[in-house]
């Protein structure tokens, strides 16, 4: 794995747009990321500590860190930390550069532009779930000289705690990034 990918997960995410990911035999090039600092993060999976569930977040940068969220969807997140330091990036969208008769035969239905646009469309296109928490991202390339693709920022997607921060980065007009939407409000429950 490239060292452009290791650091801060706010330095990381941004320079990982452009680059591509491969797993299964179907290649992404990422358009959408957003980035978990862990303790310092309350929208992140670590920012309670290790736990069985995030423990691949604590290892060496590099790896992929796998959930499972709402009983349906695998999401996927590039781990940037040094061990023991739990900040990673999560994959949410991409354009599908290679086998895409792989990824249209996992997304049967879907139009090429869809394949892999949102976090759990993108582990489905790239055939990732939990089996794949802790394998070695293969990843290739970035984003190239400054100016070549222009980067915008947001609100994380979905997030109830920190979602204020911008923390999101996309490529800006590419039809691959995922419609944002805000975390939604929870019912009041009376007493």
């Amino acid at each position: 794995m490239a060292g452009w990918a290791e650091g801060d997960p706010l330095d990381v995410a941004p320079r990982l747009l452009g680059a591509v990911l491969t797993h299964a035999g179907v290649s992404v090039r990422l358009t959408e990321v957003e980035a978990y600092r862990g303790p310092d993060d309350p929208g992140s999976h670590a920012f309670r500590g290790q736990t069985a569930r995030n423990a691949t977040m604590f290892g060496p940068a590099g790896r992929l860190y796998v959930y499972f969220v709402y009983g349906m969807h695998h999401c996927v997140n590039l781990v940037t930390g040094p061990e023991g330091d739990p900040g990673a990036v999560l994959l949410r969208a991409g354009e599908v550069v290679d086998g895409l008769p792989s990824a249209r035969a996992r997304r049967p239905g879907s139009s090429d532009r869809d394949l892999a646009r949102g976090p759990a469309r993108l582990c489905r296109a790239l055939d990732i779930d939990l089996t794949s928490d802790g394998a070695i991202a293969d990843l290739a390339g970035e984003q190239g000289p400054p100016g070549a693709i222009r980067v915008a920022t947001g609100p994380r997607v979905g997030l109830r705690h920190a979602a204020d921060r911008p923390w999101r980065f996309w490529i800006e007009g590419d039809p691959t990034v995922s419609a944002y939407r805000p975390a939604a409000p929870r019912p009041r429950t009376g007493r």
